[in-house]
């Protein structure tokens, strides 16, 4: 399959799953969950969008200070303002194309810090690596804080509120169920790659390496402290942003913090399941919300409020970095002769 055509393919595939999520979280709105959602928003503290903002944007200068330092082992100190155009750059492609702004990121910092592209991807890989498992990390405390929440979101998420007399769908199903669709798109993969069973020992072990060999990388950073200090920093500043963000409506300002854990985890599946996190990240925290007895309406409200103020932050910021790079860097260039 020809390159290009399979990730448009992608694209279009997670874009049409976003704007079925869309469909599918108002499809069945009723005129009591519309009135409760025009009620919410007309109350709205709108002007909690200011700090929301600047801890945003933050979190993004964070990141970036982040990126810098696993960078700076390869032998290079890019500046700071391009790394940090550069990963609102990288955001705002992956609002219409996912996984295009790691790719051009790297591009764009190449470009203008002469660091090689090909040794930048793998500073990303380890990047998302230590995501992947700071998020795990964060599952489990929101587990701890609140035991019992998995059941609880298997009935939210598969059974209806208005279901409780109707036979349900035991959980041990749908986990079956689950299994079977990852089976299934493992064999489509294997059929398009041209792969046989036999090649899956080799793959798994080739993906185990990869992942221990990006572990193991962070023992080379100089400054193993500040690093860690910058991705508790970093997701500290998520789980505020949502924290404040239960104030914004009057029926979400009873949360705390515990909800706030399950808002940051169910928020952060939800951003990376369609582009930009349209239609998934809303769904998402409307039923991760209706847990804790939110209204259909306001969990809804409340789930797209979010995921307007976090896309907004990205678009400002980073076509504002697009059109400042290169002035920037010209200025720079002008100064340094």
């Amino acid at each position: 399959m020809n390159k290009r055509f399979r990730i448009i393919l992608q694209y279009v595939f997670f874009l049409s799953l976003g704007i079925f999520l869309v469909w599918w979280s108002i499809r069945d709105l009723s005129p009591d969950d519309k009135s409760h959602i025009k009620f919410a928003l007309r109350r709205a503290r709108y002007w909690l969008i200011i700090p929301v903002f600047g801890i945003l944007f933050l979190s993004h200068y964070t990141r970036a200070m982040r990126w810098r330092l696993l960078i700076e082992p390869l032998g290079y100190r890019p500046g700071r303002a391009n790394t940090f155009f550069a990963v609102m750059i990288g955001y705002l492609a992956n609002q219409a194309f996912p996984r295009m702004g790691e790719v051009l990121k790297c591009t764009v910092l190449a470009r203008y810090e002469k660091v090689p592209a090909d040794k930048l991807i793998g500073t990303i890989i380890l990047e998302r690596l230590v995501d992947a498992i700071t998020l795990v990390i964060i599952f489990a405390i929101t587990l701890i804080l609140q035991p019992g929440l998995y059941h609880e979101l298997m009935d939210t998420f598969f059974h209806s509120p208005d279901e409780s007399g109707k036979k349900t769908i035991p959980g041990y199903v749908i986990l079956i169920i689950i299994a079977g669709l990852l089976l299934i798109a493992l064999v489509v993969w294997m059929i398009i790659k041209k792969k046989k069973p036999a090649d899956l020992p080799t793959l798994f072990k080739l993906i185990a390496a990869r992942i221990w060999e990006g572990i193991t990388a962070i023992r080379y950073l100089k400054k193993k402290g500040q690093f860690i200090l910058l991705s508790v920093l970093l997701w500290s500043l998520y789980l505020i942003a949502g924290y404040i963000g239960f104030f914004a409506l009057q029926e979400t300002e009873q949360y705390g913090i515990k909800e706030a854990f399950t808002v940051l985890s169910a928020g952060s599946v939800g951003m990376v399941v369609t582009p930009g996190g349209i239609g998934a990240y809303a769904y998402i925290l409307e039923k991760t919300m209706q847990l804790y007895g939110s209204q259909k309406g306001v969990a809804l409200a409340f789930g797209w409020l979010l995921w307007l103020v976090q896309t907004a932050v990205i678009l400002i910021g980073g076509l504002i970095s697009f059109a400042a790079l290169p002035y920037y860097n010209k200025k720079r260039i002008r100064e340094q002769t």
